[in-house]
């Protein structure tokens, strides 16, 4: 049976994004095929367009969503018909060396493939899909290892942001950084991955978290997610934070904006032996120096968080438990819920550092 849908695409690079129908395939062995319920606007999915990341053409754009099962291939052990899950967009290989090694968040078969073709076609030609997703579209299909069933209980506007910004900003939380409780937190850039590494900061038990951002709105959403402390961004931000922490610096910085600026002024708003995280992914030509004198003398410890450097079957299900048992709340982060065409205008909203996370709603 042939199933028509309707999906936004970008059909080549510097064109803009349109909802057009597109056929999906059928569904073959140890495959599923999920109706999205709810898809959040990732920076990465601006990353596809902005130049960033380039990715073939035509595609589809989106990738953190959820949804419900709809029709299951033969051979599949993971999912049922009625299943709500989440997509899971770097989905584990369970076979390769990193994945063997307990590192599956860095797993060879899945780790930076920005698309792929998976059979949808467009005026008769082959379309690719956002990191093997494709979720601003009314349906999708997917390998089964793609899919982490979650409890039906749970909305599918926040499931949806467990795929990715909620799994990034708690995760380099509790697994990279592995923040104490009592230690000091500093966080910039307050989007969706930001604001829920400063929620999981409070939820491990920092004693302060200080929120940055460059835009003054965001105030409230910082203190909503369990800030202590809000600072708008500025050439003094190490002095600011200095000032904050009994002149020493954080503990801790989580920087999620992926740009070198503020990845050295994490750097500089840190304590002496403390940790920056980088979370954001920034571009391949944006050059981060420090010297060899400082990288000596600061004692300090400078490390990536891909993915939350999570074991997403295990990591999804238990944010999903925490989310519904108040543990972890996340009400806070989808300032908009919006349809597919309103995709492209939340795009300008995140260019310009607006709100928390749109999310489209199926």
């Amino acid at each position: 049976m042939t199933h028509y849908m309707t999906g936004l695409v970008v059909r080549s690079e510097g064109t803009p994004a349109e909802l057009v129908e597109l056929r999906l395939p059928e569904i073959g062995p140890g495959q599923v095929r999920v109706k999205i319920r709810a898809a959040g606007v990732c920076h990465s999915d601006l990353s596809m367009i902005n130049g960033t990341l380039r990715p073939p053409h035509p595609l589809v754009l989106g990738h953190e969503a959820a949804g419900e099962v709809v029709e299951v291939g033969e051979h599949v052990t993971r999912a049922s018909v009625g299943d709500h899950v989440v997509l899971n967009w770097q989905p584990a290989c369970r076979s390769c060396w990193f994945c063997e090694h307990d590192q599956p968040w860095l797993c060879s078969t899945s780790h930076g493939i920005a698309a792929l073709e998976n059979g949808l076609t467009l005026d008769g030609a082959p379309v690719h899909v956002t990191l093997g997703v494709g979720a601003f579209a009314e349906q999708v299909v997917v390998p089964e290892n793609a899919v982490i069933r979650v409890p039906p209980q749970l909305d599918f506007d926040l499931a949806a942001l467990l795929g990715c910004a909620v799994l990034t900003g708690t995760g380099a939380i509790r697994n990279t950084a592995q923040v104490a409780p009592g230690e000091s937190v500093l966080v910039i850039g307050l989007g969706g991955v930001g604001l829920s590494a400063v929620a999981a900061a409070r939820a491990a038990g920092a004693g302060q978290v200080i929120a940055v951002d460059v835009n003054e709105s965001k105030k409230g959403l910082a203190e909503a997610a369990g800030a202590t402390d809000f600072v708008v961004s500025s050439e003094n931000l190490s002095r600011e934070i200095r000032a904050r922490t009994g002149k020493r610096g954080a503990d801790h910085a989580i920087e999620c904006v992926g740009r070198a600026s503020t990845i050295r002024a994490a750097w500089r708003a840190t304590r002496t032996g403390g940790q920056v995280t980088v979370v954001g992914m920034g571009a391949a030509d944006d050059m981060v120096q420090l010297s060899a004198l400082e990288i000596f003398s600061s004692a300090r410890i400078l490390r990536a968080s891909v993915y939350g450097q999570a074991d997403t079957d295990i990591e999804v299900p238990a944010l999903a438990e925490d989310v519904l048992s108040g543990k972890l709340p996340l009400d806070f982060l989808v300032t908009d819920r919006i349809r597919l065409a309103d995709v492209p205008a939340a795009f300008d909203h995140m260019s310009r550092g607006e709100g928390a996370r749109s999310v489209v709603v199926l």
